[in-house]
């Protein structure tokens, strides 16, 4: 199967909300019975609701089939009678709520790498850069009003 690029649509941002410009142009194009194929169920968002409501979009609201390729009991086009619809939204419902819980475990686990770190002693961020040896004198004159802005940080 071959897909021309002009019908792959990726964004490079975080999909942490669906503020993304190619999945937004992606929706716009779809027509009814297009089939939209996409890497994995998380890709349609972060969390249970997100990806629930996407899948409602898409499949109601704009009559599109989806293929999930990670996991192919996601193939819309298969069981169009009411056992496979069912037995797709329990699949989809597993999967959202196993990507929601995904995602909450990895923040939970950062955040406790994070606090270990600092813990360690570990300082986060670029290490500050010494002041000039002139900063205070540019400063003072600065604070007096005697020079601007500018003419402080140039010295």
């Amino acid at each position: 199967m071959s897909i021309s690029e002009q019908n792959i649509f990726m964004d490079k941002q975080s999909g942490k909300d669906f503020n993304r410009p190619q999945y937004k142009k992606l929706v716009r194009k779809l027509k009814p019975d297009d089939l939209l194929y996409i890497k994995s169920i998380d890709r349609l968002g972060r969390n249970y609701e997100e990806i629930q409501n996407q899948w409602r979009i898409l499949t109601k609201e704009k009559k599109i089939d989806i293929v999930v390729l990670d996991m192919p009991l996601l193939d819309t086009r298969r069981g169009k009678d009411l056992m496979g619809i069912f037995l797709s939204d329990i699949v989809l419902q597993v999967l959202s709520f196993v990507a929601e819980n995904e995602r909450t475990n990895i923040r939970q686990r950062q955040k406790e790498g994070i606090a270990a770190a600092k813990a360690r002693g570990v300082r986060f961020g670029r290490p500050p850069r010494p002041l000039p040896e002139n900063y205070h004198n540019a400063y003072q004159r600065w604070k007096a009003g005697a020079i601007t802005g500018t003419a402080a940080a140039k010295e």
